[in-house]
């Protein structure tokens, strides 16, 4: 279903309100029961309506509209929303989980959106998994921990969605659902009014159906957004050593074939060993992330730690021993400094490499694994899942492009020219 077709309609007043969401809710009907994206609400389409009026009434000049008008957006159980319960994917009482609104959500209300509802995440955006499934392959997991949100952009049920990564969580979902997802430059989206599973860690993200409405939802959420147009070719990198041996033959096998079609596109490749000590980078992040969420969590698990889920528990009593902080983040600090100056020896803008370590796994019982996404967390360089093909089970496959710090503007611009060579789907 083209959202952002029925949007616009309905923006220029061509589709009166009682249509466009009668449209809505009959391909949400459709679509809602064989991928479990969204957490149940009555009357959700009554409330819909109803907002969609206020909308109009808001902005009655279809001139003077703001730019997300009528656009239909899923949030992410962790995020805070007026008027919606926040439960976290999890059993914790939720009168203790609540809070004020996520200054992300206001951002997309104001600038016309409507919210569909919240979407499934794993339990505190962690890896124990919700009913979610694969939008393209319904045997297969959507990937998390913002697996609602990737599975509801991947099926066309929503236009945008907001989502978190800690690790991997909107580029590999993104991936395996088949939609562009976008992960800032560290705390270029505010985290205000979500729930925290590692602060250090945790970045603001979106999945939205290609790179052209990725930009526009870029420019709403991040601060003194300035819009770029490419008017070069990148250089791009290939972080050839253990880190992309992580990836599987197949996914190895189709990077290999993007990579050729980039080539011949013009684009510049070059191949660099970086991260040899990969096996210590990901024990760090995992050492940090645990002891954040140790943190966040200490209340909260001091009252209710049966109800936590045995994964979850494990993560916060390995944080509960960590105690060399200082110099993990010291050595997070040269870690990024020096993918900084390998970027800029080897004159590269951009790395290019697989979103994961291959299509999304068969069962639900596991999200997949996020190792291909940890590095640029970690170091929190703005990230973006382009799709690109198929396999054949139907699994989409895509492109991992990575920018410097702080240069999302530039990596979404060389962005929407690489979808047009990449992207077959």
């Amino acid at each position: 279903m083209n959202h952002t077709q029925l949007a616009q309609e309905f923006r220029s007043g061509k589709l009166p309100t009682s249509n466009y969401i009668s449209q809505i809710e009959t391909f949400f009907e459709k679509c809602e029961p064989s991928v479990f994206a969204f957490l149940p609400e009555p009357n959700r389409f009554e409330r819909l309506h109803k907002e969609a009026e206020e909308l109009l009434s808001r902005y009655p000049n279809p001139a003077n509209r703001p730019p997300l008008f009528g656009m239909i957006v899923g949030v992410k159980d962790i995020f805070h929303a007026d008027g919606f319960t926040t439960q976290a994917g999890s059993r914790l009482p939720t009168e203790d989980l609540q809070g004020q609104q996520a200054q992300s959500v206001t951002q997309l209300k104001n600038a016309g959106a409507l919210i569909m509802g919240k979407t499934v995440t794993t339990e505190f955006a962690y890896f124990t998994p919700g009913p979610t499934r694969n939008p393209h392959n319904p045997g297969h997991t959507p990937g998390g921990s913002s697996s609602g949100s990737a599975a509801a952009v991947g099926r066309g049920v929503c236009n945008i969605a907001l989502g978190t990564q800690t690790i991997g969580s909107v580029i590999r979902p993104a991936a395996f659902c088949g939609t562009v997802g976008f992960k800032p430059t560290y705390e270029r989206i505010s985290r205000s009014g979500v729930i925290p599973l590692s602060p250090t860690f945790d970045h603001i993200g979106f999945f939205t159906p290609d790179v052209t409405t990725a930009n526009q939802v870029a420019s709403i959420l991040i601060k003194d957004w300035q819009w770029k147009t490419a008017e070069r070719k990148p250089i791009l990198g290939i972080p050839e050593g253990p880190y992309l041996a992580c990836a599987s033959d197949y996914a190895l096998a189709c990077f290999d074939t993007i990579c050729n079609s980039l080539a011949q596109a013009g684009y510049d490749l070059r191949k660099v060993n970086v991260m040899d000590n990969y096996l210590e980078i990901r024990n760090r992040h995992d050492a940090i992330m645990s002891y954040d969420a140790a943190n966040v969590h200490k209340e909260w698990f001091a009252k209710y730690e049966t109800l936590y889920s045995p994964k979850f528990s494990d993560l916060i009593k390995r944080g509960q021993s960590v105690s060399n902080l200082q110099s993990l983040f010291s050595a997070r600090d040269s870690f990024r400094n020096q993918v900084t100056q390998i970027m800029t020896d080897n004159s590269i803008d951009l790395w290019i490499c697989p979103p994961a370590i291959g299509p999304a796994p068969k069962g639900l019982e596991s999200t997949g694994d996020p190792v291909m996404c940890l590095p640029w967390t970690q170091i929190g360089f703005p990230a973006i899942n382009i799709p690109t093909t198929k396999n054949e089970e139907g699994l989409p496959m895509g492109l991992q492009v990575v920018g410097k710090w702080n240069t999302d503007e530039s990596l979404l611009s060389w962005a929407g020219d690489m979808e047009k060579v990449v992207r077959t789907i």
